[in-house]
């Protein structure tokens, strides 16, 4: 039996280092640069982990980094069942045999998918970090492990890489449709194509798969992944009791995206159907699916634990093309799907985020603490066309200005122009602009 499996690992690394390069959209994904440490890539499940694992050799070998230092091993494969951490060292040994002059001389980068199918695996990672001359990245989704757990059970010697579904500029890049100067400087025929883009990107979402396939298509994969998500990274993981009531919960979450959650009312609307459900089960529940990236939460901005603790949520889909497949009128909201592209983008910036509501009642959207010290409070507003709505959008900003002096608000809209005025110190910029990464004014 041993020998059988030696055999695969072997046919196994002998392919990883033949496979060519894919063709693929370029991600444009933070690598943190501490060395010493394992890359752990997370993010929901079909977002393109994967993929940014082969993207990653790629940019290894245009580096100069010989072909054969390059090893994609993915352990899903049904010839290995029963592998354990004590057979994992065939991996890196019968790799030597086939290049043993690389031992201890040349760097080797193990790009190591679903690897926590391999129970113990976390020991042999620890252990040919300390032993061999490796860089890791890892990789996986399952009942078992989910993705954001491999940094974790790595013990401080594993950081998070964040793959959420394309970007707004990924988007365009997969249609060959890239912009290389600022929204500004665009002529007025580039700049509607630029919008229309933008819309199709707010109505379809993120998820490669999804790209160009047929509305109907769409909606049944994009309910399959949620399907699946719900399945194998809650129900089967933690053992779920309650399915009927995780349903209700996912159907609330992503039919009312960018909305607030109370726990608390959610409890007392499963009650009135007759669903039995704990209040400590409904944050569970919760906790889980954040824990899967099916949904983001955003807690109020506030420097006391109580206040962030007491006052409730704000939930989002991790993309945006989950909103109309999932919105109870079966219509695109323009407004939610906006403000889902701006906070998963937030969150790619690496900023810390909150939303804020004043002491005069208003809210914010978002309180973005950037990672070189500036601080952003966003507003985003689909259409600031109405002179109502103008106000009431700037009106919370001043507000929240003068409790946050050290920040610089921000408001986002679907427009192509600026309004007419703006107050002094108010910055407005085309939310399709801001996605993009072009400076402010």
């Amino acid at each position: 039996m041993e020998g059988e499996l030696k055999a695969v690992i072997r046919e196994k690394i002998i392919q990883g280092l033949e496979a060519g390069m894919p063709a693929l959209t370029r991600r444009e994904v933070y690598l943190p640069a501490i060395r010493g440490k394992a890359l752990a890539v997370i993010g929901m499940r079909r977002s393109g982990k994967t993929t940014f694992l082969w993207q990653c050799m790629a940019d290894q070998l245009a580096a100069g980094a010989p072909r054969e230092t390059l090893l994609y091993f993915n352990f899903e494969d049904d010839r290995m069942d029963g592998l354990t951490a004590k057979d994992l060292h065939h991996l890196i040994e019968i790799y030597y045999q086939l290049h043993p002059g690389f031992r201890d001389k040349k760097t080797v980068r193990l790009y190591l998918d679903e690897i926590q199918l391999v129970p113990g695996w976390e020991s042999f990672v620890r252990r040919i970090m300390d032993s061999e001359k490796v860089e890791i990245m890892l990789t996986g989704s399952s009942a078992r492990l989910l993705s954001r757990e491999i940094a974790t059970s790595m013990r401080g010697r594993a950081l998070e890489v964040l793959v959420h579904p394309f970007s707004f500029r990924e988007y365009l890049s997969h249609r060959d449709a890239s912009v290389t100067r600022p929204f500004s400087q665009l002529a007025k025929a580039a700049k509607s194509t630029l919008l229309r883009h933008f819309d199709g990107y707010l109505h379809q979402g993120g998820f490669p798969e999804a790209q160009n396939a047929p509305e109907r298509d769409r909606d049944a994969l994009l309910r399959s992944y949620v399907d699946v998500a719900m399945l194998r990274d809650v129900i089967e993981r933690h053992s779920v009791s309650n399915p009927t009531a995780l349903r209700w919960l996912v159907r609330q979450l992503l039919g009312n995206a960018a909305g607030t959650f109370s726990a608390q009312k959610f409890f007392d609307t499963l009650k009135s159907q007759g669903i039995a459900v704990a209040k400590d089960t409904v944050h569970a529940y919760l906790g889980h699916l954040e824990d899967a990236f099916l949904i983001r939460t955003v807690c109020m901005h506030s420097s006391s634990e109580r206040q962030r603790m007491v006052n409730p949520r704000k939930a989002y889909p991790v993309d945006p093309g989950l909103i109309p497949v999932f919105e109870r009128t079966r219509r695109a909201n323009t407004g939610h799907a906006l403000e889902t592209a701006v906070l998963l983008e937030l969150e790619r910036r690496g900023a810390s985020i909150g939303y804020l509501r004043t002491s005069s009642g208003y809210e914010i959207d978002f309180h973005a603490d950037f990672p070189d010290g500036s601080i952003q409070i966003i507003q985003v507003c689909a259409d600031l066309s109405s002179k109502e709505t103008l106000e009431r959008e700037v009106r919370a900003l001043l507000d929240a200005q003068g409790a946050h002096p050290q920040a610089t608000p921000l408001l986002l809209s679907m427009d192509a122009s600026p309004p007419a005025s703006l107050p002094s110190g108010i910055h407005w910029q085309s939310a399709a602009a801001w996605l993009l990464g072009d400076e402010m004014d």
